[in-house]
């Protein structure tokens, strides 16, 4: 009665945002930006200390810049002043604006022209290293892209709004009490209104407060003063007001990075680049962070463009805390892949990640959280391709009716089966559970609501940070990660791996009886994108004729080099199979992308086609040396065949068998 009386949590929420400023002890404001537009995500940026600004416009604080879908490079520069406490950490705070539903406007930070990490409206803080402490004049450089606006209304914004950008220190006792009075007030607010622990928590809040001084907004030195007594009273509150419950929520660092959507392969690039340097200076600020992320493809464009980053992500897979998993070389569409190709997206995949990080590093987890349904072959080909599990989230996101199980034995044609969990982390939308989670009271708490067969197990997945467009973890959910290991009322998250999670369900595939887990016998259907199977008919088209054509190619190429001294192509056609196994990710063959794209993957399947038909008629020159005769024919395939031939060059041309002519007819 008396918290609901006194509008207790939503004093608290309110007395939140009025200290959150104040975790900034002092500011330095940036000059003005220069700002140049750049022809598309793959123009080389000027981001180096050379570079020539003079006729660059300029963008000041409170004022709008940018345009839908621009890509950019801002420069200013900024200096740490020598008498700050260099104790205290020191950041850039980068407010550029906001776009759309995603993580726009979103930049790759370059520090005096050395890459180092990236800002966008969910990571607007990037901490500085002690060495730029000196008191000198330091070049910052973004290159981004603005983004898209709204995407549920279908509406490009017109501007982004600045603010106003500075160096800041920050005043850790600050933060540290507002990531406890967050996660503090979002428990109480999620767990039932007649649990104790709500009203223990409600108490060491208002009591908390009550010794925070925030009676003068303008001088701060009695808040500061007070708030080491006000996060001891809070503490004590809360390991008071209850106990963890007895769940362990698996928490690893995510970012689904979709190859292309509403974006082409260039923008995938920049937004792969941006996302993993975040990642990886988070895991400097918190040594416990463990990251997840899939497709062997991105790692390729990230050794590629960034080959100092991709070293630092090398490093991070041996120490055990970054897991590359996946399996596939994309999370590739499962409906219309066809046979061959899907064996090709496991041997790719599986052949990078251990050439370049081991034959241990790989999690032996199928990961496609985002697929438009799964063939019922699946199984036995993960099985073959070395793999033990298979997670995914997307059979939640079903029209009309949601699957009985959340853990599962998926038994293929074959009758090999496959443990299988669907992360049940609860969406905020309409549909069931989500890979792209906030990492806060309430998910963590409806991961296990959501959750349903409680009697199974008592370890669940949870895959945090900002996705599709990538971005991932943020500061702030590791901060919750943190707090939330041991809180009442809470599962205990951990930062963990997927893999661990698998192995510590893994009894259940040999438990029987009740507890058994149950077996389903089938395809896993997703009631949802029905148009995968037509949509954007031309490029499925192109992906099937490209598959029979690398077949041709390769069983001639084959019986080539095994009659001939004629050198097998590897290298080529297994650079072929990853433009086909790059077009068969699950936004693009299955017509869900934007234009541009389609536009891109026709050019792709061309290029394609020019180089694997010349290296069939290579492979059937060296052949054709090799045997006497005026026509060569192969049949590529493993069955008669009866049909007409069609011959190239002039159809006038007679061929002679025992010196006789050969009828032709003209096609």
């Amino acid at each position: 009665m008396y918290h609901r009386t006194r509008w207790t949590p939503e004093k608290i929420k309110q007395r939140l945002e009025l200290i959150a400023p104040l975790v900034y002890l002092k500011r330095k404001s940036f000059p003005s930006f220069r700002y140049r537009e750049l022809d598309s995500a793959l123009t080389p940026p000027p981001v180096g200390m050379d570079a020539d600004v003079s006729g660059w416009p300029q963008i000041d604080a409170y004022e709008y810049w940018g345009a839908w879908m621009q890509n950019f490079v801002l420069r200013t520069t900024f200096t740490i002043p020598e008498d700050w406490d260099k104790d205290q950490p020191i950041a850039l705070y980068l407010p550029l604006g906001e776009a759309g539903d995603f993580s726009h406007p979103e930049a790759l930070a370059y520090i005096d022209g050395q890459p180092y990490a990236a800002c966008d409206r969910h990571h607007q803080e990037i901490l500085l290293r002690p060495e730029w402490a000196d008191g000198k004049s330091h070049l910052l450089a973004l290159h981004g892209w603005t983004g898209l606006g709204g995407f549920a209304k279908s509406e490009p914004f017109t501007k982004l709004y600045m603010r106003q950008c500075a160096v800041v220190q920050i005043h850790q006792p600050t933060r540290d009490f507002v990531v406890l009075s967050r996660v503090a007030l979002e428990t109480a607010q999620v767990v039932e209104e007649n649990s104790p622990t709500r009203y223990g928590l409600l108490n060491a809040l208002n009591e908390a407060f009550l010794a925070l001084d925030t009676r003068d907004p303008l001088d701060c030195d009695e808040f500061y003063q007070s708030v080491e007594a006000a996060i001891q009273i809070l503490k004590s509150g809360v390991e008071t007001s209850g106990v963890p419950l007895e769940v362990v929520v698996h928490a690893t660092g995510h970012a689904h990075i979709d190859i292309a959507w509403l974006w082409t392969l260039g923008q995938t690039r920049r937004k792969a680049e941006r996302t993993f340097q975040n990642v990886i200076r988070l895991m400097e600020q918190f040594p416990d962070y463990h990251f997840t992320q899939s497709q062997p493809q991105i790692y390729q464009f990230i050794k590629e463009d960034q080959p100092a980053l991709f070293e630092a992500i090398r490093q991070r897979i041996a120490e055990g805390r970054w897991e590359p998993i996946g399996g596939m070389w994309v999370e590739a569409d499962c409906n219309l892949s066809g046979a061959e190709s899907l064996a090709r997206q496991f041997l790719l995949g599986r052949m990078f990640f251990r050439e370049h990080f081991g034959k241990d590093a790989e999690s032996p987890v199928l990961w496609l959280p985002d697929v438009f349904g799964y063939a019922w072959a699946l199984p036995q080909l993960i099985r073959q391709a070395g793999l033990k599990y298979f997670m995914t989230i997307k059979i939640g996101w079903s029209q009309y009716n949601r699957l009985p199980y959340d853990t599962f034995l998926w038994q293929g044609i074959d009758g090999t089966q496959i443990l299988t969990h669907f992360s049940t982390v609860p969406d905020p939308g309409n549909y069931a559970s989500t890979y792209n989670a906030m990492a806060d009271a309430r998910e963590a708490l409806g991961t296990w609501k959501n959750f349903q067969q409680k009697e199974l197990h008592k370890d669940l997945l949870m895959a945090y940070g900002f996705g599709d467009g990538g971005g991932g973890p943020t500061r702030e959910m590791l901060e919750n990660i943190a707090v939330m290991k041991h809180f009442p009322a809470l599962p205990q998250v951990r930062q963990s791996s997927a893999k661990a999670f698998f192995e510590s369900i893994t009894p259940l595939a040999e438990s029987r009886g009740a507890l058994a887990p149950p077996v389903w016998n089938g395809e896993l259907y997703l009631e949802y994108h029905r148009g995968t199977y037509t949509t954007q008919a031309r490029n499925k088209r192109a992906n099937r004729k490209s598959e029979f054509l690398l077949h041709d190619a390769e069983f001639i190429a084959t019986l080539a080099s095994l009659h001939t001294n004629y050198e097998y192509p590897a290298q080529r056609l297994n650079e072929a199979w990853r433009t086909i196994c790059l077009n068969q990710f699950h936004d693009i063959i299955p017509g869900s992308s934007i234009g541009p794209v389609y536009e891109e993957s026709q050019q792709q399947y061309a290029e394609l086609t020019k180089n694997v038909t010349q290296l069939r008629e290579e492979a059937l020159a060296a052949l054709a040396q090799k045997m006497d005769g005026d026509v060569l024919l192969v049949n590529p395939t493993s069955f008669t065949q009866s049909g007409l031939v069609f011959l190239p060059g002039d159809s006038f041309q007679r061929f002679t068998r025992d010196g006789q002519p050969v009828p032709v007819q003209p096609a």
